[in-house]
């Protein structure tokens, strides 16, 4: 056995805060409710993404939650916004400081802009953006960037926490499952090509390790900015996300899902 959930995470709003869950259905798109909506910036067209922290930075102090059939938002001073009110739009676009919709249909081609990590280390004034499309190895219809499910381990919690203390609070990472793992390092780097099976059914192939952007260095909510929550992976886990790729600061992997299935805290995480 590898070992088993410790934590479950969803984000019902692309680089919003999430919601801890206890248990989910996980289908192809991946959690159930996750990545379901995403703002999308008026002027460009493109999904709006705290990877590009000089214009999206403020989406992090929002917090996305189910509430029924919509989503509800939260700005750090308690207001609260709904996906199906009226002008939801207009209060979003005022927080950010940019013309913004919230949508749950992912334009054609979508594409997100990305700091790039090593520039933002060197304390650059001119940090340069690559453009990714969205959801290059999940089904159509998502706003997640890259797979269906994000995965972390505790090892990998642990490692950078002893190598930046203060940096590891698992937020900075936005996961989707959190695997209780013995030890310290970073087994995900092991993992691409092999599959993990999680409870009774469900199974996920393992097909990357995770690039960090600026993402992790921002403030959460509360979790305060600190840059050490990537400058730790450049100096100590710089390696290939994909075979074809150069080498990059990495952490955790990423995944699709096989065989669906129910997934809850505490499930074993076993090879299959």
């Amino acid at each position: 056995m590898i070992g088993t959930v410790d934590r479950l995470y969803r984000y019902p709003v692309k680089s919003l805060l999430g919601e801890p869950v206890t248990a989910t259905e996980v289908t192809a798109h991946g959690l159930t409710h996750d990545r379901r909506f995403a703002l999308l910036d008026t002027e460009t067209g493109k999904v709006a993404s705290a990877k590009h922290p000089r214009l999206w930075r403020r989406l992090l102090a929002l917090t996305a939650e189910l509430d029924g059939p919509a989503v509800r938002i939260t700005a750090p001073d308690g207001t609260t916004w709904r996906s199906t009110d009226p002008d939801t739009d207009d209060h979003l676009s005022r927080f950010v400081g940019r013309g913004v919709t919230l949508t749950d249909t992912p334009p054609a081609e979508a594409t997100v802009d990305r700091a790039r990590p090593d520039d933002l280390l060197r304390g650059s004034t001119d940090v340069g953006l690559d453009v990714g499309h969205i959801g290059a190895a999940a089904p159509a219809g998502t706003f997640v960037d890259f797979a269906p499910i994000h995965l972390f381990t505790t090892a990998a919690l642990t490692r950078i926490d002893a190598l930046a203390p203060g940096a590891a609070d698992v937020v900075r990472y936005r996961p989707n499952i959190v695997i209780d793992t013995p030890g310290t390092g970073f087994p995900e780097n092991d993992w691409p090509g092999r599959t993990l099976r999680i409870g009774a059914d469900l199974t996920l192939h393992v097909i990357a390790r995770t690039p960090r952007c600026a993402i992790p260095t921002l403030a959460h909510g509360p979790v305060p900015a600190d840059t050490a929550a990537l400058r730790v992976l450049a100096d100590h886990n710089r390696v290939t996300p994909l075979d074809s790729m150069a080498a990059q600061p990495c952490a955790g992997a990423y995944a699709q899902v096989s065989a669906p299935g129910r997934i809850r805290l505490g499930d074993p995480v076993c090879w299959a």
